[in-house]
């Protein structure tokens, strides 16, 4: 810190505040749709694709078949999830890990 600049004063309620209606945002844009779209299907984009397909053209096969099918739709779902949260794993390590590396160098600045 110079001579010269003001004191900063950290104000700690107010990252408090914006964290928490961060959160009830998020919670919102999860619940809301549920609500909006009651008997909608919540199928993913693979079967929606299949099945335009096969409108378009009923006599296509696949070029290929996968190497694994999960027994369930419960367990691709879970594959799918844990594959999202290790990428958000990775995202937010690098952040955090950005965010200490400069604040390290301002501080070391003053």
């Amino acid at each position: 810190m110079n001579a010269t600049s003001p004191p900063q004063r950290h104000n700690r309620k107010r990252p408090l505040v914006t964290n928490l209606l961060l959160g009830i945002l998020v919670i919102a844009l999860a619940i809301v749709p549920l609500f909006i779209a009651r008997n909608a299907e919540f199928g993913g984009a693979d079967a929606q694709a299949e099945k335009a397909i096969t409108e378009i053209k009923p006599e296509y096969t696949p070029w290929f078949s996968p190497l694994w099918k999960p027994p369930g739709s419960e367990i691709a779902s879970f594959l799918f999830a844990m594959q999202a949260a290790i990428g958000a794993g990775f995202i937010g390590y690098y952040f955090g890990y950005a965010r200490g590396r400069k604040r390290r160098a301002e501080e070391d600045e003053s």
